[in-house]
């Protein structure tokens, strides 16, 4: 019995921070404009802050360092097992 009780106290689940959440947002905003990109040649970053300008390469950096961060999250969000 104490193993059963044990197993089901050693896990606990973690919430997403406002980092977290930040970087969930460009990520899919960076997945759906690839996939506009991908599907119809439309690029909404470049349509809504111009081809290349200062605004559209910041989202860009943006979306970029969120996909980095990304890959931690799957690590740091699984339950622990003690």
């Amino acid at each position: 019995m104490s193993t059963t009780l044990r197993s089901n106290t050693t896990t606990e689940a973690r919430a997403l921070g406002i980092a977290d959440w930040i970087a969930l947002i460009l990520m899919i905003v960076g997945a759906i404009n690839w996939g506009l990109v991908g599907a119809f040649g439309f690029d909404l970053v470049a349509a809504l802050f111009g081809e290349m300008s200062m605004a559209s390469r910041i989202v860009y950096v943006l979306v970029g360092l969120a996909g980095l961060y990304g890959l931690s999250m799957p690590m740091r969000l699984a339950p622990r097992v003690h």
